[in-house]
């Protein structure tokens, strides 16, 4: 489009220019000093003959020159071709340089006036509009770069040249990729102005910035560059500009580092005012149209009609052709298919019955007169009507209205809830008859991006599927809104218990092509967040989105049959299909069953059992759980609600969640390890990578984790700050955020992007639960593999954290797991480092299962008295030491310290050999004086013997008895046998061995009775 006011010279001019200052015509000013030189540089080629006849007023045209000092300018007339005519008007001055004309109108510059627009064109009085794209404007620039790449990686990368916006007719779409995509324009404004376009910014993947640099090259208004996802449509956006030089920048960055590709940003009808007095309105482009003068827009003209640029109506097409809206031609019409009609039901009538009608699709652009066309089937075959839903009963006009609270029904009649029950309040569609109050549907449509007044999806009995668009690639939309949440007593309280309420559908998509099924959430009106997409066909399935928040929800789905625009439908038979939706715990809702409740003392009544109670079934009491055990808070029924807590955990006081309370005690190999991880109880940060995409995107995998939390409160968050970029140093309240044990995000860094903080995306939660804590490798079906981070030392097993999250995904059906594996070094101080298996990189081998390595001294048991042993050292001086020593390597932290070295008194060795010699000389004596003492006693004792054996040898020869020797009653061994004690020692045996006689006896002295010796023996 051309800028207002500007003017360009004439080509037999132009040879002049060089000799004159720089000129510009219509926005760029002549200086007041030259134009004397300039005009007579013009009279002298005009004199060059005297046939030149008087300009008519067809043959020139005013321009004004530049702003003087006092802000006046002149009005001068310029011919269009120089020297074919003479006698121009004379200067006169011209109006203020503030002067400007409304939307609407255009300067008359012959009258210098504010005249209205005529009709079939339009004006924005002092600015322009941009809102043709079939290419890109003059003045645009457009322009791609690569994000910081890793130049070892150089020859690898993909090239950006090509990822710029492209124009699409009525809009300009931005790049999908990784490259930097940036739309200039610069603009100088004669006086404040606003810039306006409006803009759909469906997905947070990309990165849409909108900001406005001044003569400084300076940015204005920070806060506001970075721009918010729509929801509904097309969305508008104005910025004030300063006077003077504006540069403009759209500038979009995509990071789809999964294998997703992000939806693009579209922009259209770019206005800006300020720029100068327009002395010309434009005419309407075709396929719009202004019947009013003064119109500072054109109207687009409806469908089934056309228009050329410049008119001020729009003409019918013939009945043989069709047009879209705001279309420039008609197209012939196709014959019908049976892709261009579909079928609904009726409401119910007073007999019950139903009738299947069938209908064109909207807007019909098939004809039933061609060759082969098909006509619509019949309609009004009547059928029995579906049951109502449950919660809901038939009226006697076959309408189906809700239950009073108190009562539940089966989609029949109501019944009353017995006593010791109540509602269980909620909303289960099953039946499809007619849309239900609370649901809505629409039609989006994928060229425009516009909705229509037209429904996307119909009742079939038993299911709902999407119906034919205007176009294969329109967005189906049905939504339903629930005001909020009465979720159980208990689960108020517990703030860390996340399920609020739950949503449960079973759908089916049906496709011959890559269509798309999109659920989305948005909460208290704010932006349809998309939670999970399906693509392709898939089979009747179920899926549940827990609710976390209590607040008005919206969930919507949304179908599309194929992205690509072609003309016709050609994927009507491309269907998604919804059987059933079940929303618990929802305000004013239905009953279609009651549940036991506990009772008040009367007995009459139902009231809350408190916090870690369950609801006996028999009695209707409110029982305690035992302790380690946490409660099923929408099913507290009967014992077996209160599930025992994991190994290593605890339950909390309200019996809602298990935690660990960062100690635990394990037992191996005999002996009992006692740990202490409090030290790790804050949100640790962990970065994996950089990473890099084809387009050369640095990225890194963002881990926070929360190890124990806080008494079961979840520490580590992650959020997505892309369409809530702040300045550092202001709050912002993010748009998306995920609080768990263990969370991970999508990090580009701030030198990447430019930005003044980090860009964060994509949050996911990876452990909502905590499962327990243990040596084993396996616990819950979660397994972390040893051999995913082999252990150089063997002796003390690692302790692993096992968690789970409630976020169920197309791969992981039952949600994802984390495992996360404490390793003793003491080398490795304070928190230590963190890392992820070789072989996943991305800390997950299957998408589902997370797997970490803490390697830190905090992971090392708690001191003992296991763990340290003594050394006593050698006696010196008398003293001696005992020294306690860790056992190496030493694999313990904390717990009990090292004892203090003790002293003792002690003996030198000389004393203890003299002790012994003096020892062993005594008992030498001793054991000698026994010897002796023996000997004498076996002495005699052969004495008596030998007396013995004679007195029998004396019997047996009948001899006279000899004086007697013997010894008599009474009579003392001792005096009866002589000693010769008082001979020496060599004497002594002497006379032991000579008393021996020849015939081998030995000699004994005997006494006489007189007390002499007379013989030997």
């Amino acid at each position: 489009m051309v800028e207002a006011g500007r003017l360009h010279p004439p080509r037999r001019w132009r040879r002049w220019l060089p000799l004159l200052p720089p000129v510009e015509f219509g926005r760029r000013r002549l200086p007041l000093l030259w134009l004397a030189l300039w005009l007579l540089l013009w009279a002298g080629a005009t004199t060059r003959g005297q046939e030149l006849h008087a300009c008519k007023e067809s043959e020139y045209h005013y321009e004004y020159t530049a702003c003087n000092s006092l802000g006046s300018r002149w009005r001068v007339a310029v011919p269009h071709n120089p020297g074919i005519c003479t006698g121009l008007p004379d200067p006169i001055k011209g109006t203020e340089c503030s002067f400007s004309c409304k939307a609407g109108e255009f300067l008359d510059m012959k009258n210098q006036s504010c005249k209205p627009c005529a009709e079939g064109t339009y004006s924005l009085g002092t600015g322009v509009r941009f809102d043709e794209w079939d290419d890109l404007p003059h003045g645009f620039a457009n322009l791609a770069s690569n994000l910081e790449i890793d130049h070892s990686f150089t020859d690898s990368l993909e090239n950006c040249t090509t990822s710029k916006w492209v124009p699409k007719g009525d809009y300009i779409a931005s790049n999908t990729d990784e490259c930097t995509s940036t739309l200039v324009y610069a603009v100088n404004l004669k006086q404040s102005g606003i810039v306006s376009f409006e803009y759909i910014y469906p997905d947070s993947s990309i990165v849409f910035e909108f900001f406005v640099q001044n003569d400084q090259c300076q940015p204005t208004v920070e806060e506001s560059r970075w721009m918010q996802t729509t929801e509904k449509g097309w969305e508008t956006h104005s910025v004030e500009l300063s006077r003077g030089n504006n540069v403009l920048y759209w500038r979009t960055t995509a990071f789809s580092v999964w294998s997703k590709t992000p939806k693009p940003v579209l922009v259209r009808n770019i206005g800006i005012t300020g720029v100068a007095y327009t002395s010309e309105c434009f005419p309407c482009k075709a396929g719009t149209y202004t019947s009013k003068s003064g119109s500072s827009f054109c109207r687009p003209c409806p469908a089934n009609s056309f228009s050329s640029k410049g008119t001020t109506s729009c003409h019918p097409c013939e009945p043989t052709m069709y047009s879209d809206r705001g279309s420039s031609s008609c197209k012939p019409r196709p014959a019908c298919t049976d892709k261009d009609y579909f079928y609904t039901h009726t409401a119910c009538d007073t007999n019950g019955e139903t009738q299947l009608m069938y209908k064109w699709a909207e807007p019909k652009i098939c004809s039933e007169d061609l060759p082969n066309a098909v006509k619509l089937p019949a309609s009004g075959v009547k059928t029995r009507c579906p049951p109502c839903n449950p919660g809901f009963f038939k009226t006697n006009t076959s309408s189906c209205e809700p239950c009073p609270y108190g009562s539940y029904s089966n989609g029949s009649g109501c019944i009353n809830c017995p006593v010791g029950t109540e509602p269980a309040l909620g909303f289960e569609y099953k039946w499809w008859n007619t849309l239900p109050a609370n649901m809505e549907t629409t039609v989006l449509s994928g060229i425009s991006f516009e909705y229509k007044g037209m429904a996307g999806w119909e009742v079939a009995g038993d299911h709902m599927y999407t119906v034919a668009g205007a176009s294969d690639n329109d967005f189906m939309i049905l939504t339903l809104v629930i005001p909020g949440f009465s979720s159980p007593q208990t689960v108020m309280e517990d703030t860390e218990n996340k399920e609020i309420a739950r949503i449960t559908f079973v759908f089916e998509t049906i496709c011959t092509v890559n269509c798309e099924l999109y659920f989305m959430v948005g909460v208290n009106s704010k932006t349809n967040t998309p939670v999970e997409t399906w693509v392709g066909s898939k089979g009747k399935q179920s899926y549940t989105y827990i609710i976390e928040k209590n607040a008005t929800m919206s969930f919507t789905w949304a179908f599309q049959r194929t992205a690509y625009h072609e003309p016709g439908r050609k994927y009507t038979n491309d269907v998604a299909k919804l059987y059933s939706i079940n929303v618990t715990n929802v305000i004013d809702g239905v009953a279609s069953f009651c549940r036991l409740c506990a009772l008040e003392s009367s007995g009459s009544s139902c009231t809350s059992c408190p916090h870690g109670h369950y609801i006996d079934r028999g009695s209707g009491s409110c029982y305690s759980c035992a302790s380690n055990t946490y409660l099923k808070s929408h099913q507290p029924y009967g014992s077996q609600a209160c599930i025992p807590c994991g190994p290593g955990t605890k339950s909390n006081e309200m019996h809602s969640l298990c935690y660990n309370d960062c100690h635990l005690s394990a037992s191996t190999q005999g002996r009992t390890l006692e740990y202490n991880f409090s030290a790790l109880a804050n949100s640790t940060s962990f970065l994996r990578g950089p990473s890099f995409t084809s387009k050369g995107l640095k990225y890194f995998h963002h881990f926070n984790i929360s190890l124990c939390g806080n008494n079961g409160r979840k520490t580590a968050t992650c959020v997505d700050n892309v369409t809530d970029m702040h300045i550092l140093g202001k709050e912002a309240e993010f748009s998306k955020l995920a609080s768990s044990y263990v969370c991970q995000s999508i990090i580009v860094p701030s030198d990447v992007m430019g930005f003044k903080t980090v860009v964060s995306s994509q949050p996911v939660s990876l452990a909502d639960r905590f499962v327990g804590v243990t040596t084993e490798s396996t616990l819950d079906n979660i397994t972390s593999p040893a051999d995913y981070f082999p252990a150089e030392n063997g002796d003390l097993p690692d302790v692993i954290f096992f968690y789970r999250s409630s976020d169920v995904t197309q791969t992981c059906t039952v949600g994802r797991a984390t495992a996360i594996r404490m390793r003793c070094d003491p080398l490795k101080t304070q928190s230590g480092t963190l890392s992820v298996p070789s072989k996943c990189p991305e800390g997950t081998c299957d998408g589902c299962t997370f797997h970490f390595l803490w390697e830190t001294v905090e992971a090392c048991p708690l001191c003992s008295v296991d763990d340290y042993h003594a050394i006593i050292s050698a006696c010196a001086g008398g003293i001696q030491r005992t020294t306690y020593v860790w056992r190496e390597p030493k694999l313990c932290a904390g717990g009990i310290p090292l004892p203090e070295q003790k002293v003792s008194i002690c003996k030198a060795m000389d004393f203890w050999l003299k002790v012994g010699i003096s020892a062993g000389t005594c008992s030498a004596i001793l054991l000698t004086v026994m010897t002796c003492y023996f000997w004498k006693k076996n002495q005699k004792l052969e004495y008596k013997y030998s007396k013995l054996v004679m007195n029998a040898s004396a019997k047996d020869s009948e001899l006279p008895a000899a004086d007697s020797c013997a010894i008599m009653e009474g009579e003392d061994a001792e005096d009866d046998l002589i000693f010769t004690s008082k001979n020496s020692l060599f004497g002594k045996i002497k006379a032991f061995t000579s008393k021996r006689t020849s015939d081998g006896f030995d000699s004994v002295p005997l006494k006489t009775s007189s007390g002499t010796t007379e013989m030997d023996l």
